[in-house]
C-alpha cells in the first residue's frame, strides 16, 4: 500500500464546557491558541463545509532575482534536526531535487528545538546566499522578523510542518488541515477511552504553531462532538525523548485510575508517551493516541499497547514543499492560484489563501503499520 498519508484550518475559543460532567464551563486549555476554530461534523466522514476562497495573505519577495527554468540552491532549516520526522521531510526534499534537476537543498539547523537557534540558521543563510528557505517554525511569530529579512533580500520564503505569520513567508505546505487532525485525534481517543473518560496531553512548547493549532482545534471538536471527555492537563516536553518519557511518567503517576488516555503531539512524544505506559504497566489500562511516524510506533502498535496513530507522510511533505518553492521561483504559482502540481502527488489545492494542502489524515494500526517505512 503506498498512501500519501496525512498529513498538515467559529470564534475565537473562549470558556468552553469540558469536564467529566460537561456541566461547569472551563477557561481555555493549556497549550492551545487564540485563533478562530472550525470543528468539522461529528459523524464519520468530517466532511467540512465548504469555504469561500480566502484572498492571498502571503509575503512577496523584493526583487528576486530571475530563476526561471535555472539552477536554485534552497536551504531547509527545520525545527530541529536528527530526528526520524525531519530526517523523512528532508529524504522528500533530496528525492524531489533529483526528480527537478535544477534544485539542489540542504538539510541544516539547530539540535535541539529552539527559536533562537533556529533564526541564526537562517539569518547565517542569508547572508550566506540562497535562493530560496524552506523551514518549519518553532515559534510563528518569533521566526517573522528573519523571514521578513529574507524576503526583503529577494529570496523566496516557504513554510511547511510548522507555520509562520503569513505575511511572514510566500506559501505554507500544510500536511493536512488543522480541524481534521483535531477530529481524527479526538474520535480516536473517545473510540479507545469512552465518552467520559479522563485524558492528558504531552506536547512539545505551547508556542509551537502546528500543535497549539491541532489543541485548539481539538478543544473545540470535543466540546462540540465528545462535551462528557475530561481534559486534565497538558504537558510541555521540548522536542526531547526523555523529558517526554518523564512528563508521561509524572502525568500517570499525578492522576492514577483517574488518567485513561494520553495524547502525544509529536513524532518523539507519542513513542515516549507509549514507552512510559508500557513501563508502567499500563497496556490496555491508558490509551495512547498522537501523532508519531511508523518506524517509532511499530513496537508498541504490534504489542497491542497502541491501537490509533495520525499521521501523514512527512516524506510527501518535504517532496511537497521542494516542488512548491520551484513553482514559485518559475511563476507557476502565484498569489491567487488555487492549486499547484507537484511531480507524483499531482496537483495539490491552495487553501486559506496561502496554504497547500498536502491531504486528509490518515489513522494507522495493527493492520497496516507494517506496511510504511519511515
Amino acid at each position: 500500500m503506498k498512501a500519501r498519508l496525512l498529513t498538515s484550518t467559529a470564534a475565537t475559543i473562549v470558556a468552553l464546557a469540558f469536564a467529566a460532567s460537561g456541566a461547569h464551563a472551563a477557561s481555555k486549555w493549556d497549550g492551545a491558541d487564540d485563533l478562530p476554530t472550525s470543528p468539522l461534523a461529528c459523524d464519520a466522514s468530517g466532511a467540512a463545509a465548504p469555504e469561500a476562497a480566502k484572498p492571498y495573505d502571503g509575503g512577496q519577495p523584493t526583487n528576486p532575482p530571475d530563476k526561471v527554468g535555472k539552477e536554485i540552491t534552497l536551504v531547509d532549516v527545520p525545527k530541529l534536526i536528527g530526528i526520524g520526522y525531519f530526517n523523512a521531510t528532508s529524504k522528500g526534499m533530496q528525492d524531489a531535487a533529483k526528480e527537478l534537476g535544477n534544485v539542489k537543498v540542504t538539510t541544516d539547523g539547530p539540535t535541539e528545538a529552539k527559536i533562537d537557534e533556529q533564526i541564526k540558521f537562517i539569518d547565517n543563510y542569508i547572508t550566506r546566499g540562497v535562493d530560496g528557505i524552506l523551514f518549519a517554525a518553532n515559534d510563528p511569530v518569533a521566526i517573522a522578523p528573519v523571514l521578513k529579512k529574507a524576503l526583503s533580500k529577494g529570496i523566496h520564503v516557504v513554510g511547511y510542518d510548522a507555520n509562520s505569520t503569513p505575511d511572514a513567508r510566500e506559501w505554507f505546505v500544510n500536511q493536512a488541515q488543522f480541524n481534521g487532525i483535531g477530529k481524527a485525534m479526538m474520535d480516536s481517543m473517545a473510540k479507545e477511552i469512552g465518552e467520559d473518560g479522563s485524558f492528558a496531553i504531552v506536547t512539545s512548547t505551547f508556542t509551537t504553531p502546528n500543535q497549539a493549532r491541532w489543541i485548539a482545534e481539538m478543544q473545540a471538536y470535543a466540546a462540540k462532538c465528545h462535551p462528557k471527555m475530561n481534559w486534565l492537563e497538558t504537558v510541555e516536553a521540548q522536542e526531547d525523548n526523555n523529558l517526554s518519557f518523564n512528563q508521561a511518567t509524572t502525568l500517570i503517576n499525578k492522576y492514577g485510575d483517574k488518567l485513561k488516555g494520553l495524547f502525544g503531539m509529536t513524532s518523539v512524544a507519542t513513542p515516549a508517551s507509549a514507552e512510559a505506559v508500557t513501563k508502567a504497566g499500563l497496556c490496555g489500562k491508558v490509551a495512547v493516541v498522537g501523532l508519531a511516524t511508523p518506524n517509532a510506533m511499530k513496537p508498541y502498535v504490534n504489542a497491542g499497547c497502541v491501537k490509533s496513530v495520525v499521521l501523514w507522510n512527512p516524506v510527501d511533505l518535504g517532496y511537497a514543499a521542494t516542488y512548491v518553492m520551484r513553482a514559485v521561483v518559475d511563476g507557476k504559482l502565484k498569489p491567487g492560484a488555487t492549486s499547484v502540481e507537484a511531480g507524483k502527488l499531482g496537483k495539490l489545492n491552495v487553501v486559506n489563501g496561502s496554504e497547500i494542502l498536502l491531504g486528509p489524515p490518515f489513522i494507522y494500526n495493527k493492520s497496516n503499520v507494517d506496511q510504511f517505512d519511515f
